[in-house]
This record gives structure tokens, sequence and C-alpha cells, in this order.
């Protein structure tokens, strides 16, 4: 009787230990061009939602353009290179990670989602 509870105690924290470890998962994303970002990977990760709408606030407001948190920097750095776009599939940068955090971007509501270049905008 004690091998048997030995054994589904052991059996019960190896499933644990593997479910902690399948949580670490981070998506594998297209991140396009790439290359140096204007901030830390971490800082981007955590934080480029109040960069991003703080960006927006000040163009908006105050209508300064092209600041160092501009959206489409971002996109026509990040757009995948399969596609020329930030959504599309669970690989495209911004749809991967939203997807990943079950959080739904509202960017592309208004803004496209394809660097200028490709969008028909002047870069």
């Amino acid at each position: 009787m004690l091998r048997l509870l030995t054994t589904i105690l052991l059996a019960c924290s190896l499933s644990c230990t593997a479910s902690a470890h399948e949580s670490s998962f981070t998506p594998k994303l297209d991140i396009g061009k790439g290359g140096k970002c204007v901030e830390d990977e971490a800082t981007m990760r955590s934080h480029h939602y109040e960069l991003i709408r703080h960006q927006r606030d000040e163009t908006t407001r105050k209508g300064i353009r092209g600041g160092k948190y501009s959206l489409a920097d971002c996109v026509d750095c990040h757009a995948s290179k399969k596609n020329n776009s930030v959504l599309g599939s669970s690989e495209n940068f911004c749809q991967g990670c939203h997807e990943y955090a079950a959080v739904k971007p509202d960017c592309f509501e208004c803004h496209s989602s394809k660097p200028r270049k490709a969008a028909g905008g002047v870069k």
C-alpha cells in the first residue's frame, strides 16, 4: 500500500513539473527585420502598450508625430517576411504574442498592420 501511495505521489509531482515547464513556453515568432529595438526585450514585452498609448496621446493631443514609440515604426520593423504584416498567423509578431497572452490588440482596427511602404504610405 505504501508503494502504491509513493508511486502515485511521484507521478503527480512529475506531472506538476511537466506542467510548470510547459507554462514557460513562449511563442515562435517571425520578428521581421528585427535588430536593435527602441527598448530592451523585457521592457517591450511588459510595457509596450503603455509606450504606444503614450505616443498616441502625444500625437493626437499635441500633434507630435514620429516619436520614439511610433506604432508605424514597430510595424515597419516587425512585419513578417512571409506575409509582410504583423497579423495573419500565430507566427506574426503582434498576433502571435497577443494570442499567447490571450489579449486582443485593438491598434489595427484603425492602423495598418503592414509596413508603410507596402501599405501605400509615404516613408
